[in-house]
This record gives structure tokens, sequence and C-alpha cells, in this order.
């Protein structure tokens, strides 16, 4: 079966392409721009090609020449903070991307594409959110997210498809992008430690999420592309164990001091929130567990301390800020990104 999957390059997608080579008897594709992925992440023995999913034309000419029958959507701009700033990229890249590669793709027989969509799509509903409630999107990139699943059961159920959608929780682990101010909280706390600075905690810090470790995704995400019992489901695959901001600032600082020594200069200081930030994150994975039977197997400290061991070989990075600036410049603009202040 030939087998593509978008997003190759960049932190849960190449982990997508290492798990379906070792599995065997596939054509593994992928597709990168590189705009967060990076090549030394691409495994060689997959077929690799450099492009970016909002180049209409181009393609429509690879999926035509590749004729994928399973996709994996991964390629994303999973910038939920900034989207407000960034609206009309965080639309391009997320929904118009991903139209651009699924209208293609069932042209040219597509069997079934996994959706990775997002659980900011929840909003601030009660937590824990469960996969029947409705979405209700505080920001830009869920709505692209929202529409993304909306497009893909219209289109299923007109064109003859499977599909599974899945909502990740706050994926971390080595790979992931440790140079983008914009998202990826623990890679930023780490980042910023490594570069002997402070990192900054927008709010009082008291925000909850549930956070997984790559090794506690990815096994699940890959199965749901060849299980037919998870035929049209939205599952959500991540831990149920919730954590504060300040929670998981002291994890990471404990990882860097464990003998509790934090310099003054490196302690976190504090913003204010952030427009249209959620308080209260995480899910419910009771249909992960049913379906997939998943199982939590790395806690916050453990899979932190294996990040942190990771990104130190990596050694500290500088934050690459968009070139091109936020499309919105006001002054809702978090001082963060405003000054470039990591």
């Amino acid at each position: 079966m030939k087998i593509l999957v978008t997003g190759a390059a960049g932190f849960m997608g190449s982990y997508v392409v290492d798990t379906l080579i070792a599995r065997g008897g596939h054509e593994v594709y992928g597709v990168d721009d590189l705009s967060g992925g990076y090549e030394s992440n691409v495994n060689p023995a997959s077929h690799f090609t450099k492009l970016d999913l909002r180049q209409k034309k181009e393609v429509e000419q690879y999926i035509a020449n590749v004729r994928p029958e399973l996709v994996y959507h991964l390629a994303a701009d999973a910038t939920e903070g900034r989207s407000q700033f960034t609206p009309i990229s965080a639309t391009e890249r997320n929904y118009l991307a991903y139209l651009y590669t699924l209208v293609p793709s069932i042209k040219y027989g597509l069997k079934k594409v996994v959706v990775t969509s997002s659980m900011s799509i929840y909003g601030a509903q009660k937590s824990p959110f469960t996969e029947d409630m409705k979405p209700m999107a505080e920001d830009i990139y869920a709505i692209a997210k929202a529409a993304m699943e909306e497009s893909t059961k219209i289109l299923a159920k007109v064109h003859g498809f499977n599909y599974v959608v899945v909502r990740p929780h706050n994926v971390y682990g080595p790979r992931q992008n440790l140079s983008d101010p914009y998202r990826n909280v623990i890679g930023i706390f780490i980042n910023c430690l490594m570069n002997n600075k402070n990192f900054y905690i927008y709010g009082d810090g008291n925000q909850k999420r549930a956070f997984t470790y790559i090794d506690d995704f990815n096994p699940y995400f890959v199965e749901t592309g060849f299980s037919d019992k998870v035929n049209g489901e939205i599952i959500n695959i991540g831990p149920t164990q919730e954590y504060t901001i300040n929670e998981l600032a002291e994890v990471v600082l404990q990882t860097f001091f464990p003998d509790g020594n934090i310099p003054i200069a490196l302690k976190p200081k504090y913003l204010p929130l952030r427009p249209q930030e959620v308080m209260e994150a995480y899910c419910s994975n009771d249909k992960a567990v049913s379906m997939l039977g998943y199982k939590t197997s790395t806690s916050l400290k453990d899979g932190v301390a294996k990040m942190v061991t990771w990104a130190k070989t990596m050694g500290p990075q500088p934050f690459h800020y968009l070139e091109e600036g936020l499309e919105l410049e006001t002054s809702e603009v978090p001082a963060t990104w405003k000054n470039k202040l990591l």
C-alpha cells in the first residue's frame, strides 16, 4: 500500500514515518516544506519530497504521481496562541493546505485519511473534554481544525472514503522544534534554560494542561490508519493527568537543577495572559482506551527528563521569530513576541 505522511520532517510526522517503515510491507512517502521540520528527521528509507502544501497545482501533480491509498495528515501551523495575530496564515497552512491535499487524494484513489486535529476545538468548555462535545473554538487555529474535521465528514459521505479524526493532547519529546518562540511550552522552557535565560509564564500559571510524551502517542496514532473499527470516529489520544503551568515549570527546573539551587536570573517571570487563552484544557481518553488499548507509560517527570537529555545533545538553539512579522501587529501582541524576549 502507498502511504503518504504530510509534515514528515516535523516532530510527530517523523515518528509516524519511522513506525510505518518499521512495520514493513508499504511504500511510505513523506512531504514537508521544512518551515518547522528538519531534513535530519527524515527517514532515508522513505520517499521524501520538499513540498509546500499551499501550492495547489504542485500538490495536485504530486498526488497524481504518488496516488496514496492512506494519508496521515500532520502538516500544520500549530500555533493556536499566535493564530489571532496570523489568521490568514493559520487558515492557509491548516485548512487550505489540508484541502489541497485531500481533494486530489480523493480523485486518485484515497481509501482512508487520518486527520490530525486538536483539542483546541473544544474551546473553554468544562474539562475533561469528551469527543461528543460540539466544537466551540476560542481561536483561529481551532476554527481551521474544526473546518478540517467537518469537511472530511462531508466529503467522505459523498465520495466514499474512510477517515478517523485524532485530537492529540500537547505532545512533546525529542525532535520537537526547540527554536519556535510561539508554541511548544516544554520546548520553550527547556531552550530558554539552555540559553541561560529565564522563561515566561502567561497569567498566574494556574492554567491546566495534559501533556503527552511522544512514545505514548505515536503507536496509537499510527494504528488508527490500519484499524477498521475506528473508521468514522473522533478520538482523543493522551493522558488524563493534568498539570498547571506552574507545576510544569517546577518539573523542568528540577530536571535542570536537581539540588533545588535555581539561579535567581533563571527563575520564571510572569506576563499577562495571551488573548483567548483557555484556562483548563485536558481530555477524557476513555475512547482511546477502549478502541485502541491506549495506556500512559511515561510520567511527565520522566518524559521531560528524556527530552532534556536529547535537547542537551542538540545544544541551545536561537529562537526564530517570523521574518515577515505578524499579520496583526497590535497592542495585544504578547511582549515575548513583540519585544523578542526569548
